[in-house]
Parts: C-alpha cells; sequence; structure tokens
C-alpha cells in the first residue's frame, strides 16, 4: 500500500515557491568532478523518520503516521514498506537504522535477533527492486533498561557480554546488506557520578571492545568504515567520547587510530561547545573525517534538538570542510534530524527532508565557488606568510631552537600584526553564497 501517496519530488529552481519542490538540489548537476548526488550522498534517518512519535519529557506521543494502527512485527513491515516508498519519493540514495529501529525487541535477546532478522530478509528485496542502499547500522546500547549504566563500560560483565552480542549480530547485517559503514554510538558510555566509577576499567573496557568489533569486522570481511561518533552529554552527564579531540586521543591512546573514523553530527558539536565545521576541521587535518549526521540544534536550549539543518551559513562552512578533505569517500550525510512536535503530519516529514537537501545543496554550491575563488585559501597564504621564509620558515621545518630564536628575537624592532579582517570576510562568504545559483 502507499503510505505517503505523493509524486517524486522534482527540481523547480530557486524562485519556487512549492514546498514540495527542490530550489537546489540537481541529483545529476556537475559541481567540480562530481554530481551533486555523488558528492552529498544524502541518508534517512530510520528512527527519527519512522519511529518517532513526538514525545518529549512534557508530552506523549501525537504524530499522525497512517502505519500506526499496526503491531508488533507487522509494524515493523509497515514502517519498511514506508520506508522505501518516502526514500523514492525524495530521490535518496541511503538510509540508516539501529537494530531497534525496524524490529521488537520481544522477550529475550535470541528473539529480538530473530525479529531483526526477519526484517532485514525483506529490506534486502526492497533493496535490490530500488537500489538503494545501507551507509550504515549500528547497535541500540542505551534504551533497554540494561544498559543503564552503560555497555561497553558497563559495571556487569554480562552486561557487556550482551552488548557484544548486538555487535556481533549488527556487523554480520552489515556484511549480508553491503553496508557502507558501521557506526558505534555510546549513549551511555560516561558516567553520572565520579563517586561509583573507575573510570580507568571502563576506558580499558571500552577500548578491548573496540578492538574486538574491528577483529570480528574484519574475520568476517566486512570493508566499510567503522565510525564513532562523538557527544559531550546526555544522557550521562559526562561521555567518553566528548568531542572530536577527546575521541582521536582515545583512539590513538589504545593503539585504533587506523581502525575508527569519525562520524559527526553538527548538534553535538555545538552541545560539546564548538561549532560544526571546528569539529570537521579537526578531524579532517588528522584524517578521521568519516562520515556526518545532517542536522543543526537550537542553541537557546541545552539538549539534543536534532532539527533539520536550514543554516545555510553554517552548512556551507560544512560543506567546504567536506570538499577540502576529497568528499565523504563511503560516508554520507544522514538526516539524523526529526520534525518538531507540531510538524505532526505525515506529509511534514517529506517538506523537511527537501528543505535539509536543498540547503545542502545550495551549501555544496558555495563552498565549491569559495574554493574555485580561492577566498580563504589566498587569506591564510598572506596571513602566515611569514612561516614560508627566513626564521619562520626555519621553525617550521624544524631547524629552530630557543637559542636560535631567543638571539633573533634580541634583533628585532616593533612587530607590525596584520588585522584578522574577521568582518569582512564574513560579509565575503554572504557574497558568495547569495550569489550562486
Amino acid at each position: 500500500m502507499a503510505y505517503f501517496k505523493h509524486a517524486k519530488i522534482g527540481y523547480e529552481g530557486p524562485g519556487s515557491n512549492n514546498p514540495m519542490a527542490f530550489r537546489h538540489y540537481q541529483p545529476e548537476q556537475k559541481i567540480g568532478h562530481q554530481t551533486m548526488e555523488e558528492h552529498l550522498r544524502f541518508s534517512m534517518a530510520y528512527w527519527h523518520t519512522l519511529t518517532f512519535d513526538g514525545s518529549d519529557p512534557f508530552g506523549r506521543g501525537n504524530m499522525l503516521r497512517p502505519w500506526d494502527h499496526f503491531t508488533g512485527i507487522d509494524l515493523a513491515k509497515a514502517r519498511l514498506e514506508a520506508a522505501f516508498e518516502l526514500l523514492e519519493i525524495l530521490n535518496i540514495p541511503f538510509f540508516c537504522f539501529h537494530d531497534i529501529d525496524i524490529a521488537p525487541e520481544g522477550d529475550s535477546l535470541a528473539t529480538f535477533f530473530k525479529n531483526v532478522d526477519t526484517i532485514v530478509d525483506e529490506m534486502k528485496g526492497y533493496m535490490n527492486s530500488s537500489g538503494k542502499k545501507l551507509l550504515w547500522n549500528t547497535a541500540n546500547m542505551f534504551t533497554n533498561p540494561r544498559y543503564v549504566h552503560g555497555a561497553a563500560t558497563t559495571n556487569h560483565a554480562d552486561v557487556f557480554a550482551t552488548a557484544a552480542a548486538q555487535v556481533k549480530h549488527g556487523l554480520d547485517i552489515a556484511k549480508e546488506l553491503n553496508g557502507e559503514n558501521y557506526v558505534f554510538w555510546g549513549g551511555r558510555e560516561g558516567y553520572e557520578t565520579l563517586l561509583n566509577t573507575d573510570v580507568a576499567l571502563e576506558l580499558d573496557n571500552l577500548a578491548k571492545f573496540l578492538h574486538m568489533a574491528a577483529d570480528y569486522a574484519e574475520k568476517i570481511g566486512f570493508t566499510g568504515q567503522l565510525l564513532i561518533e562523538p557527544k559531550p552529554k546526555e544522557p550521562t552527564t559526562h561521555q567518553y567520547d566528548t568531542d572530536v579531540a577527546t575521541t582521536v586521543s582515545f583512539l590513538r591512546q589504545y593503539h585504533l587510530q587506523d581502525r575508527f573514523r569519525l562520524n559527526l553530527e553538527a548538534n553535538h558539536a555545538t552541545l560539546a561547545g564548538h561549532t560544526f565545521e571546528h569539529e570537521l576541521r579537526l578531524a579532517r587535518i588528522q584524517g578521521m573525517l568519516g562520515s556526518v549526521d545532517a542536522n543543526q540544534g537550537d542553541t537557546l536550549v541545552g539538549w539534543d534538538t536534532d532539527e533539520f539543518p536550514t543554516d545555510i551559513y553554517s552548512v556551507t562552512l560544512a560543506m567546504y570542510e567536506i570538499l577540502k578533505n576529497g568528499g565523504l569517500k563511503q560516508g554520507g550525510l544522514n538526516f539524523d534530524a526529526k520534525v518538531r512536535r507540531g510538524s505532526y503530519h505525515a506529509e511534514d516529514l517529506i517538506t523537511a527532508h527537501v528543505a535539509g537537501m536543498d540547503t545542502f545543496a545550495w551549501g555544496l554550491k558555495a563552498a565549491n565557488a569559495l574554493i574555485e575563488q580561492r577566498v580563504l585559501d589566498s587569506v591564510l597564504e598572506e596571513r602566515y606568510e611569514t612561516f614560508s621564509t627566513g626564521v619562520g620558515k626555519d621553525i617550521v621545518a624544524g631547524k629552530a631552537t630557543l637559542e636560535s630564536l631567543h638571539d633573533y628575537a634580541l634583533t628585532l624592532g616593533e612587530i607590525e600584526n596584520q588585522s584578522g579582517r574577521q568582518e569582512s570576510l564574513k560579509a565575503k562568504i554572504q557574497d558568495v553564497i547569495y550569489s550562486v545559483r
């Protein structure tokens, strides 16, 4: 059956007032040497799109979904059908899911795995007939009460073992569905108080868990990227993978840096007190940028609001980092975003994705123009030019010493710095954004 009953979204151009049409996204349009579809690699997040019911700490679910009259495994099958209908309407090539998103847990782990396998078998049929692909899947190890104290960082060995079983099953599914990545998001891998936490043991166990997962992925021949998604807080007070810098430090300490890359989310960046482009830049310059969860947060609110991305300035700077990275390769732009509680009609799922896709398409064009015009490259070259000659060149080459710099500094007169010109740069970026079509 058809759940959305809507035609495939088409392109009408920047002048369109139709919320059911793209203004900027043209999959086949070439930007540089690749099409928009190849650059952006859009993905639909199964959880926020198909299972989110609108509930929050102050109100019960209010979303109107045409599949809600089903229950159990029948509900899971209806959502699966709706998922691929929506992917077709929006022309989105990829999707992502947690195991708990696609099937009911049942009364045991064995029953849960059986339910998931039932849906995966049907999912393969939809994938084969539609050409849609799995960007990544993951195991939900934070919702079930057994994970109240964490999964890989739990204080209970039986919980650790159960989490390992879920990840093994998830990696088997990733291999079976030819997933391009597998994600680890440690929703409860952290602590609420140091008073009852053995931080050293928990970090060691987390590293052992990740080594086991990487070893098993290699054993079964899974060739997708293994990704870790940083987040600073919520639900725990302090999560171990707070941000890019913390996560990369952890990976290097435990010799995991060659086996994992990062899946970065805009809203997680702002929760950590960073901009999205900051996190992307740090991951990029360290060769750790793997994939992106595309959303935005409300800076007036202190929790993860997971809004659809419409901030063109932020998205342009994000796409600048992604292009400078040489693209996302096996990664993609997954809309880990949910409609607002007041946007409760099924049709809102379509218009929200259209807005997010258009924003990233526009940001892609603007970022490409910034690179082609060398707007920021020329600024950096000029600003750091003293490190390309003389004593600066010696510093960069590692030839300078404290003694040599001491002697050099004593010969200097007054040092004349240059203006950073932040305001004019921001204005220039705006000029570029609003000039591209």
